[in-house]
């Protein structure tokens, strides 16, 4: 059995969304042994950082948290499609290109993963897109960008997906992982009343 990490390594250097300072995340420490005889670290960072879980409340108004968040759908069969000659986007005819069925889990590689720092022209999953696979009744998508949509007004693509409990998780690192089928283990920390959580993600073959 092989094991694949495709979550990202958080530290001082991580890329975030528009590269805004607010978003970096900042390490402290508090105790050290040549002080206190232990170490200890202090972590400020934005739920959205790296790889994590969206819940309806980031794009819905008084839309479900972390609360209501189901792990049997975060636990099983995934199916990694490769995106990377698409440049701008993810459309529904880029998706009817393979054999999409009700409850799959469908991971999205494309050129994000390649880059270390982060891409304004990220490749995103079109508002069309989303309501394609709203139709097929999928589970849940993942991305290797750190936002699953760019420029479209309203975060159309976001509030289709969440209002119809189909899982997002964005900020997946997915350059070495051959195209297919995966077990995917996706254990989001176990953070109360938020929008978003940090997600340590494995896929195994």
């Amino acid at each position: 059995m092989m094991i694949y990490d495709v979550s990202y390594p958080i530290d001082e250097t991580i890329q975030v969304y528009k590269n805004a300072d607010i978003k970096k995340p900042t390490f402290t420490t508090i105790a050290s042994h040549e002080t206190d005889n232990y170490h200890e670290t202090n972590v400020t960072l934005n739920l959205h950082t790296g790889t994590h879980v969206d819940y309806p409340l980031h794009m819905i108004e008084n839309g479900a948290t972390s609360n209501k968040e189901n792990l049997d759908v975060l636990l099983g069969k995934c199916i990694v499609l490769d995106f990377t000659a698409n440049k701008e986007a993810i459309t529904k005819q880029d998706l009817q290109q393979y054999d999409i069925n009700k409850g799959d889990f469908l991971l999205f590689k494309t050129k994000n993963s390649f880059s270390e720092s982060f891409l304004f022209d990220f490749t995103y999953l079109t508002e069309d897109g989303a309501r394609y696979l709203q139709e097929k009744k999928i589970r849940g998508v993942g991305t290797d960008g750190l936002g699953i949509e760019r420029a479209q007004e309203g975060h159309p693509t976001h509030k289709i997906l969440l209002s119809n409990n189909i899982v997002i998780i964005e900020g997946l690192r997915l350059k070495d992982i051959e195209p297919g089928t995966y077990e995917m283990i996706c254990l989001p920390l176990n953070i109360r009343n938020v929008e978003a959580s940090l997600a340590r993600v494995i896929l195994k073959r």
